[in-house]
């Protein structure tokens, strides 16, 4: 992911960096497919809640809430959660703006919340965000979807419903690009350090 301007020259600039693995096709099916596993998980739905983890991951859980309703017919409450003062590296990491966390009315308690995000890779932001998440009720599950595992996990965490297992090196960069944000829908693959890669190529440099 970039976090540039729509339309600036950096994002335009990343839009090229790499090969890409998925395009807005791909895109638009892996979230389809990943709708339809949530709604046979979940017996369809009813109590499920989408929550996009800051910030790729809210215009994904918007558009999986998209989907299931022109499936079942019926809106699917979502929103957003910001897990930045959660994260273990933030002595590490220079200070990043805080992002909004929004629940739906009626908040999550005995709810299935569904946590959606772009990549996968560490582990340490959904740890994150789960520690963040029990501070704001207590949901009767928790489920992960993802759209890019990419693999090399430092923590026990799986996803629940995945887009697309991404092999990868240590040492390169995924990068997602949501034409809301990016002008374009695309994952790509390119080189990169294995510093750099330990932030999973994700926004504002964090370790996915």
């Amino acid at each position: 992911m970039v976090n540039a301007a729509p339309g600036s020259a950096q994002a335009r600039a990343a839009v090229g960096d790499g090969k890409a693995v998925l395009e807005a096709s791909d895109i638009r099916r892996a979230l389809t497919r990943i709708a339809h596993e949530i709604l046979e998980r979940t017996k369809g739905g009813g109590d499920v809640i989408l929550l996009g983890i800051q910030t790729r991951g809210v215009t994904l859980a918007r558009r999986l809430a998209e989907r299931i309703e022109e499936v079942e017919g019926n809106p699917v409450p979502w929103g957003s959660l910001d897990a930045t003062m959660y994260r273990d590296d933030l002595r590490m990491k220079p200070a990043r703006a805080l992002g909004r966390t929004e629940l739906p009315t009626g908040g999550i308690d005995g709810r299935i919340v569904v946590l959606v995000d772009d990549v996968l890779f560490s582990g340490r932001t959904v740890r994150a965000a789960l520690d963040a998440l029990s501070d704001l009720g207590r949901p009767r599950a928790v489920q992960l979807a993802i759209l890019v595992d990419r693999g090399h996990r430092e923590l026990p965490i799986r996803a629940d419903y995945v887009g697309k297992n991404l092999p990868t090196s240590i040492r390169e960069n995924v990068r997602v690009l949501l034409a809301e944000v990016d002008e374009r829908d695309a994952v790509l693959l390119g080189p990169g350090t294995e510093a750099g890669a330990r932030h999973g190529g994700g926004e504002d440099t964090e370790v996915k």
